[in-house]
């Protein structure tokens, strides 16, 4: 019998709806953070990130925006 490949464990993402904790994390997170890292710290995908705070009306802090060279 052929062995199996141990596979690298990953922190499997979250589907479907999002709970009032994460809900409150993005709405605090998202105006000065990078939203790569804020859907790595829900265990969600970056684009479901985006969508939702899109959907909420977020926006990234003009601060934000002008430490990245946006203006």
């Amino acid at each position: 019998m052929p062995k199996k490949k141990k596979t690298a464990k990953r922190k499997k993402l979250v589907k479907g709806l999002w709970t009032g904790r994460e809900v409150g994390l993005l709405k605090k997170l998202f105006p000065n953070n990078p939203t790569a890292a804020i859907a790595t710290k829900l265990g969600r995908p970056t684009e479901a990130v985006k969508k939702k705070a899109s959907r909420m009306g977020l926006r990234k802090s003009k601060r934000y925006l002008k430490s990245l060279g946006r203006t």
